[in-house]
């Protein structure tokens, strides 16, 4: 197992911190690939110097290169900023130091899960072979004195505050085998990749009115997984959540005569009937599973 310490903004920190955040945008100016670890490992949080302590940290979900509006929809105050006017002045200060500077910037978005928060009297100090010369972060590995020592202090706290439970650490060098879940933005952000940026149905790929739906809707316990969602142009969105639209396991689609019925149109959406999707997720377990379909189709589709 790797963790990977990243270092990071006291007000980054203070405003997830007091907003009990359920995931943390960990963003970075540059939109530079991040694969420092891998799926569930642990990322830590460590603040600027002269404050050279680790304070909190999470678990890595995924990394995505998201344009700054999209990065504020999906995570909001989760990206450690009050607004997306702050998000974006904080990026135009780091990247305006290295003459990097575009409209519209794109951002890496190092997407965190199940974040923890130490109280001051429980941070730790850096490593003694932190180097003050590390200005992103720095990769630590259980098989090194150094990793084991830090993981130690980490389990240490998190047990004290039965932040995580005892369950999620194997033994006291394991490593994580726990999937931890996703939140509603990394929901967001995991289904939008999924289906390549473009509408399931159409095919659309102007990335402002597309949006992650639920086919078991969050309110009726369905689960923050990408086999539950679908990419949908946003109108497709709605009436695909009022029961309108639906998708049957073998992924054609069903336009429910009441459309018409109910609004006298919807000639625009009735081609579509009988059709099947036009872009599916090319990794397998993606795909919309048949079981959130058939819930769909018994208990929300008006056919």
């Amino acid at each position: 197992m790797k963790m990977y310490v990243g270092v990071t903004d006291l007000d980054w920190y203070e405003t997830v911190k007091n907003n009990d955040c359920d995931e943390v945008n960990f963003w970075t100016p540059s939109p530079k690939n991040f694969k420092a670890v891998n799926e569930n490992d642990m990322f830590l949080f460590k603040l600027h110097s002269p404050n050279n302590y680790i304070v909190g940290g999470g678990f890595f979900v995924r990394f995505s290169v998201l344009p700054t509006y999209l990065a504020w929809n999906a995570f909001g105050i989760k990206n450690g900023t009050t607004s997306l006017k702050v998000l974006n002045e904080r990026i135009l200060k780091y990247r305006s130091k290295n003459s990097i500077i575009t409209d519209n910037p794109q951002i890496g978005c190092i997407i965190l899960t199940e974040p923890f928060f130490f109280e001051k009297s429980d941070w730790i100090p850096v490593p003694e072979n932190w180097s003050n010369n590390i200005v992103s972060g720095k990769t630590y590995v259980l098989d090194d004195e150094y990793g084991k020592r830090l993981f130690d202090q980490v389990s240490e706290r998190l047990h004290k505050n039965t932040v995580v439970e005892s369950k999620q650490l194997e033994n006291r060098y394991g490593t994580y085998n726990t999937k931890h879940r996703l939140g509603q933005g990394a929901f967001r952000i995991a289904v939008t990749e999924a289906y390549n940026k473009r509408c399931a149905i159409t095919g659309e790929k102007t990335l402002p009115v597309l949006e992650a739906a639920h086919i078991k809707p969050y309110s009726d316990n369905g689960p923050h997984l990408t086999e539950n969602g679908l990419l949908l142009r946003s109108d497709l969105h709605t009436l695909f959540d009022d029961g309108y639209i639906t998708i049957a396991p073998d992924y054609h689609i069903e336009v429910s005569k009441r459309l018409h019925e109910d609004y006298g149109n919807g000639k625009d959406y009735y081609k579509y009937h009988g059709s099947k999707l036009l872009v599916l997720p090319q990794n397998e377990n993606d795909l919309p599973s048949s079981e959130f379909l058939e819930w769909h189709n018994n208990e929300i589709y008006r056919g």
